[in-house]
């Protein structure tokens, strides 16, 4: 077959797919009739190409997900290797590649920690973070952030305070309060120090209305990622802890998003930028990058304290994957391909080296850039109409921005007013320098 016979066939089979979700694919969060979704033909490390041979640079890693990129050999191996071995088993039964993956995931996590419950996603992991507190507490509610995204089911999404949770709300017991976000202030605060002094007043004043002793948990993202890559300030987190601790309330941190290399650090919360004062949470939940999405997986890391309290309590609640071999395969592998080859490390260094000063400068030639937030590969842009006033860009303007960036061969991820600067962990100094070329190129190009 000749070239021009290869790209004609990648062609039909682009218009074919094309046709097919159209006809029968329905697509999350969105209007079904306005869709045109891009079509993707094939991947490799931090590119994917569509169907008419485009490539694109993924600075989106699909859903933040792809941490370890995409079709990383190492990975697909192991999967392969477990589905001529065994493709599934229920989760009653102990399962060799399970007991690995749980032992990996607890080494990162750290000696605090004991048991992992393993779900489908990080929805169901958060699901059950949320059982877990309220079964060890006997309380009932639940406290969240307004500018958070923890899943789309019965509790998570309740939970979540963006507006997804409107048209849901069918969870019982859930409280929102606002967490910091120094440049777009609740508390009108003018320091880091003084936004989170005062963050948590308002939660200690949230707490203490509803009723301590109604309060199961704090479950909060220790990076909140979909809301904008909002990196707590100094304090806020040990504070948070002191105020559950207080209370006896259990700290979940939502790593789902931020966990397993995203920020240079296996989890959020060992990140010094982040976490200064060393904190742990009670609970932690994970997805995504724990195998970068190959197979669907989440979970829930249990520390032995609230682990033991089901020694001779029965634990109410299952799922049919749990612990799914192909999925667990791919964490075995993905966690040790990262720690052979340096990923976690790489992540680190591109954002202390290249992302965030790259960025600092595009934000210094870019008025439209009202701030830059970000660690590790971690990152957003905050873009504004005024730069004086802080007035969200719009979301004609953030289109075009969007568009020219794919014009130019990188794929984004876009939410309200940012643009979320988030590639494979993977990513090399000659990708981070043809993305950063190409960001300045699509700003100009819309200025």
């Amino acid at each position: 077959m000749s070239i021009d016979d290869e790209v004609g066939a990648d062609t039909r089979a682009g218009e074919r797919a094309r046709q097919l979700d159209r006809a029968h694919v329905f697509h999350s969060w969105s209007a079904q009739g306005a869709l045109n979704p891009m079509v993707i033909a094939g991947a490799s490390g931090s590119e994917v190409w569509d169907s008419d041979g485009n490539r694109y640079l993924d600075f989106s890693s699909q859903l933040v997900n792809t941490n370890i990129g995409h079709q990383h050999p190492r990975v697909v191996d192991a999967i392969k290797a477990q589905a001529d071995l065994l493709t599934t088993v229920a989760p009653a039964h102990a399962n060799l590649t399970r007991g690995e993956a749980a032992s990996r995931i607890l080494a990162r996590a750290g000696d605090e920690f004991s048991k992992v419950f393993f779900t489908n996603g990080g929805a169901d992991a958060n699901e059950n973070a949320i059982r877990l507190a309220r079964l060890v507490t006997g309380r009932d509610k639940v406290l969240s952030t307004y500018r958070s995204y923890h899943g789309n089911t019965g509790a998570a999404v309740v939970a979540t305070g963006d507006w997804r949770r409107v048209p849901n709300e069918y969870a019982r017991g859930h409280v929102h309060f606002f967490g910091p976000f120094l440049y777009r202030s609740e508390f009108w605060a003018t320091t880091p120090e003084q936004e989170s002094e005062r963050a948590l007043h308002h939660l200690q004043r949230v707490i203490q209305a509803e009723g301590p002793a109604s309060i199961a948990a704090i479950l909060v993202e220790t990076i909140p990622g979909t809301a904008g890559v909002l990196l707590p300030p100094p304090g806020y987190l040990a504070g948070v802890r002191a105020l559950a601790d207080k209370y006896g309330i259990v700290l979940i941190f939502d790593e789902v998003m931020a966990g397993f290399g995203r920020t240079g650090d296996w989890f959020a919360f060992q990140n010094e930028r982040v976490n200064p004062d060393g904190i742990v949470p009670d609970l932690i939940t994970f997805a995504k990058g724990v195998n970068s999405g190959y197979v669907p997986a989440g979970g829930v890391i249990i520390p032995a304290w609230i682990a033991d309290t089901f020694d001779d309590q029965v634990f109410p609640g299952g799922l049919t994957y749990s612990g799914h071999p192909l999925a667990m395969s791919a964490i075995v592998a993905t966690i040790d391909a990262m720690a052979d080859e340096g990923i976690v490390d790489n992540a680190a260094r591109v954002g202390r080296d290249l992302l965030g000063p790259g960025l600092l400068a595009l934000a210094e030639k870019h008025p439209v850039i009202g701030e830059v937030r970000g660690v590790g590969v971690f990152w957003a842009l905050d873009l504004v109409a005024d730069p004086d006033t802080r007035e969200p860009l719009g979301a004609a303007g953030v289109a075009a921005v969007k568009g020219e960036l794919l014009k130019r061969g990188l794929l984004p991820f876009t939410a309200d007013n940012r643009i979320h600067v988030v590639p494979p962990c993977i990513v090399t100094d000659a990708e981070v320098d043809r993305a950063l070329a190409i960001y300045d190129e699509a700003f100009s190009a819309t200025a």
